[in-house]
């Protein structure tokens, strides 16, 4: 019996999906269930298997399309520049850079090798140039696996072949890619049309059985393919947001989210559902029931789950002191943060602010702390692992207007933070306790931002004039039910209530 989770990409500043996946595997490891995590994007950038390291997934343990079809296995890198070298054309010209190394050949042809890290003389891919155009890269981790080849067109090198290669160098299959960035993908004995057909392939060739549980992470333009090539295995959707848009809901019709239109249109194809909190369970069911007259399984398991809860004593905190963790992306509203942080400041001398993470807003974010003049109080920390980070504070603030779950919540609370957020689905709700570990705050999402900043600054000056070391008892008497074990019996359940069905 194997779960296969199947996601799209993963990154080093990955979302909540892929930590859901994390902690999910932690889960299965515990219960000895064998466990595979299914990653289908394209990943060129870096080798995979450092992406997944960097989230505790274990080596065996991913598949990813693109070399699934080769002998090659999910390594960290170990190609050196010494074996680069001997495969090279005779050097001019060799300089080291910063994370890379430059090779000059002769007649205007050059070559730049990245590396893993600066200092490291492990190869992740080579670029070779001729004149001013990019040719070909070639892609490594204990080997080459893929060369990908490229012609200039409108003064821009133009991706026309990917080649992706066993072991010992034999070409698998070609991937052909025309001028509007489709793909046809050539076998020895045949030729896929399309992505959804290399999919379809890989999916099959997994064979599922009766005893495997498929899980699926991300449907969006893959959904299709994952519910004809099932075999026999039971699917389960993980819902990681909220699942429908409010503002275009009514008695008659509801609009499901984008990202789970797929599985929520088909559900009659879905065995089962997994919410992350009790709150959204009870709410799906409902919508299934009125809008489309079935009660499909839903099971309520939190995405993610503590080994231990972080005790420090309270009169080692930084006093007065402020985290929130997360993607830096609009919808966090982390500007809001800011502003209510700085507007508090008037009267909390002390109140600072830690913001963690990172992401495609931090130059706008760094902008606002300017304006507010708050580059003393306000820090961006960057992305790092916080583990042993979220207990030195007092206080975590959320000014999400949307959790599916929530885990830098989960983890906040496991720290004995005391909390504040927005009264909006699900998380909050679920992690703050209005009035017992801090302050859940009504949300009319046609206030202006102003309000809502003015709202959460006044939320700050109460909750450090309340009692904080109550508090902090109430966050991890509330962590108390995520403890690893107990999130392991609930999917210890599920799975088995799901493979008693013939």
């Amino acid at each position: 019996m194997t779960v296969y989770s199947i996601n799209k990409g993963i990154g080093w500043a990955s979302s909540g999906v892929e930590y859901a996946q994390s902690y999910r595997g932690q889960v299965f490891r515990k219960l000895g269930i064998k466990a595979k995590f299914i990653f289908t994007d394209w990943i060129g950038y870096e080798n995979i298997a450092h992406l997944t390291e960097n989230l505790d997934f274990r080596d065996n343990e991913v598949i990813w399309l693109y070399t699934f079809f080769t002998d090659f296995k999910i390594k960290p890198g170990s190609y050196t520049l010494k074996r680069l070298e001997k495969h090279l054309p005779k050097i001019v010209e060799k300089k080291k850079l910063t994370k890379s190394v430059r090779y000059v050949f002769d007649n205007d042809f050059w070559a730049t090798a990245y590396l893993k890290s600066d200092g490291s003389d492990i190869v992740e891919r080579i670029e070779y140039v001729s004149g001013a155009n990019l040719v070909r890269k070639d892609y490594f981790n204990y080997g080459r696996y893929c060369t990908e080849f490229y012609a200039p067109k409108d003064n821009r090198a133009k991706l026309y072949q990917r080649r992706f290669y066993n072991e010992d160098g034999t070409t698998v299959y070609d991937e052909i890619i025309d001028g509007d960035g489709e793909s046809m993908f050539k076998f020895k004995d045949e030729i896929l049309y399309s992505k959804h057909e290399l999919l379809a392939k890989m999916l099959k060739e997994l064979d599922f059985g009766k005893k495997d549980i498929i899980l699926i992470d991300r449907a969006e333009d893959q959904g299709q393919e994952i519910l004809e090539n099932r075999g026999k295995a039971r699917v389960g959707t993980i819902v990681h947001a909220d699942h429908f848009s409010e503002a275009e809901t009514n008695d008659d019709t509801i609009l499901w989210n984008n990202y789970y239109e797929y599985e929520f249109q088909h559900s009659k194809q879905i065995d089962f559902y997994v919410a992350a909190t009790e709150l959204q369970k009870e709410l799906m069911e409902k919508q299934f029931l009125k809008y489309q007259g079935r009660k499909p399984v839903v099971y309520a398991i939190p995405v993610g789950s503590l080994e231990k809860l972080h005790k420090v004593p309270f009169a080692k905190r930084k006093k007065c002191s402020l985290v929130t963790a997360s993607r830096l992306a609009s919808e966090k509203h982390l500007d809001w943060a800011i502003r209510a942080v700085a507007k508090a400041k008037q009267g909390l001398p002390d109140l600072t602010l830690d913001i963690y993470g990172s992401g495609s807003e931090e130059a706008s974010l760094r902008a606002v702390i300017n304006e507010c003049g708050a580059g003393g109080y306000i820090r961006l920390m960057g992305h790092q692992k916080m583990d042993e980070i979220y207990q030195n504070y007092q206080g975590y603030l959320s000014c999400s207007t949307s959790e599916g779950f929530g885990l830098t919540l989960l983890e906040a609370v496991g720290s004995g933070l005391s909390m504040i957020g927005f009264d909006v689905r699900y998380g909050n709700p679920t992690f703050i306790h209005d009035g017992q570990n801090g302050y859940l705050l009504p949300y009319d999402r046609l206030e202006t931002v102003n309000q809502h900043i003015d709202l959460m600054s006044s939320a700050i000056g109460k909750l450090f004039n309340s009692d904080l070391p109550s508090f902090s008892e109430a966050s991890y008497q509330v962590a108390e039910k995520y403890k690893s074990k107990k999130v392991a019996k609930l999917w210890k359940k599920a799975i088995e209530s799901e493979l008693c069905h013939d």
